[in-house]
C-alpha cells in the first residue's frame, strides 16, 4: 500500500521542500490559508530544523535616535506627521552605544544593531554612528548590523568599513499594499537601498509588519519578495497598535493568525531566519509557540523601540524549548 496518499498537503510540501523545491510566484498558495493550523505548523517546525537546526539567533537594537521623523508611515509614534506619543532625543553619545553592545554581548546574544529614526541618518550624526561601530567591531565579539533608514551605496560602504556585515531594512509589506502605509517614499526606494547593500557584500535583514489591514495574500507576497531577493533575515513585527496614529484602531492579530503567518514564510524562505521582532510578547510566554512554527530568531533585550522580553527572560523560554 502506498502511504503518500495519507500525506496532507502540508507535510508533502515540507517534504518536497526539505528536498530542495521552492514555492515560486505565480503557484497557487492559497492552501496556506486554510490548512489546518497544527499540520501547517508541524511542517513548518520539520523545514526549520532541516535548514536552521536548533540554534536560535538573537540580536539586540539600541535606539539611538528617536522621534522628529519626516516620514509618514502610518504604524509609527515616531513620525512628527501624528500624536502619537515617543521619547524624543537625537543620536546617542558613542559611549552609551558601547557600553549598551558590551552588556548585551556579556548576556550572549549574536548581533547588535544600531537603530535610528528619520528618512535616513546623515552629516555628525552618520560620522558620530561609524565611531561607536570602529569601536563595537575592536572591542565586542558581536556580529554588527544598522538599521539607518535610506542610506547612499558610499555611506553602506562606509558602514561596512567599520565592520558592519549586515545592513536593515524593510519592505514592510506586498508591493501592492506599500501604498496604503506610506507615502513620503517608496517601495522602490526600498529595494535600492537593499540592493545598493548586497552589491557591496552585506547581507541584509529585511521583512515587515503583519496586522496594518493587508490580506493574507498580501503577507504571501510580502514573503514571495523576500525569496526573491535571498533575503536570509526576515523580522516579523505584530502591529501594536500606538494612540495617536492613524493604525491605532485596529484590533490586534489573535494568536493563531501570527502561528499560520509565521509558518507560511518559514515555507516559502525556507533558508532565513525568521526572526520574532516588535509584538511578540503579546502571545502567550513571550510567544514560545512561534519557535515551534517556524521561527529560528528573535529581536531581543531591554531596549527595544517597542515593549519586549529580557535577554535572561527569552534566553529560559529557548531552553525550555530545547533550542539552543
Amino acid at each position: 500500500m502506498n502511504t503518500c496518499v495519507n500525506q496532507n498537503i502540508s507535510e508533502k510540501t515540507a517534504d518536497e521542500i526539505i528536498d530542495g523545491r521552492r514555492l515560486r510566484r505565480g503557484e497557487d498558495l492559497s492552501w496556506m490559508i486554510s490548512e489546518d493550523l497544527g499540520q501547517l505548523r508541524a511542517g513548518a517546525d520539520r523545514i526549520r530544523s532541516a535548514f536552521r537546526g536548533d540554534k536560535v539567533d538573537l540580536c539586540t537594537i539600541i535606539n539611538s535616535k528617536s522621534g522628529r521623523c519626516s516620514e509618514d508611515c502610518r504604524f509609527c509614534a515616531q513620525s512628527n506627521r501624528y500624536d502619537g506619543v515617543c521619547d524624543s532625543y537625537g543620536f546617542l553619545d558613542c559611549d552609551t552605544i558601547v557600553s549598551e553592545a558590551k552588556s548585551n554581548w556579556s548576556e550572549g546574544v549574536d548581533r547588535f544593531s544600531i537603530v535610528t529614526s528619520g528618512r535616513a541618518l546623515k552629516g555628525e550624526e552618520f560620522r558620530r554612528a561609524l565611531e561607536a561601530y570602529r569601536r563595537m567591531h575592536e572591542e565586542t565579539g558581536l556580529q554588527l548590523c544598522a538599521s539607518m533608514g535610506l542610506l547612499t551605496r558610499q555611506q553602506l560602504q562606509q558602514l561596512k568599513d567599520a565592520g558592519v556585515s549586515r545592513y536593515h531594512e524593510n519592505i514592510e509589506t506586498s508591493r501592492r499594499f506599500f501604498p496604503q502605509i506610506c507615502t513620503t517614499h517608496t517601495y522602490d526606494d526600498k529595494i535600492q537601498v537593499i540592493r545598493a547593500a548586497q552589491e557591496i557584500g552585506l547581507s541584509v535583514c529585511s521583512g515587515g509588519i503583519i496586522g496594518m489591514g493587508e490580506t493574507w495574500e498580501d503577507r504571501i507576497d510580502m514573503a514571495i519578495s523576500l525569496a526573491e531577493l535571498d533575503i536570509r533575515s526576515i523580522p516579523i513585527n505584530v502591529l501594536t497598535p500606538i494612540p495617536g496614529t492613524p493604525l491605532a484602531g485596529r484590533d490586534r492579530l489573535s494568536d493563531s493568525e501570527i502561528l499560520r503567518t509565521v509558518a507560511i514564510f518559514r515555507y516559502v524562505v525556507p533558508e532565513a531566519d525568521i526572526r520574532m521582532a516588535a509584538g511578540r510578547v503579546l502571545c502567550e510566554n513571550h510567544g514560545a509557540a512561534l519557535f515551534e512554527s517556524g521561527a529560528s530568531a528573535a529581536i531581543t533585550g531591554n531596549m527595544l523601540t517597542t515593549t519586549g522580553a529580557t535577554i535572561r527572560e527569552d534566553r529560559q523560554m529557548l531552553i525550555d524549548l530545547g533550542r539552543r
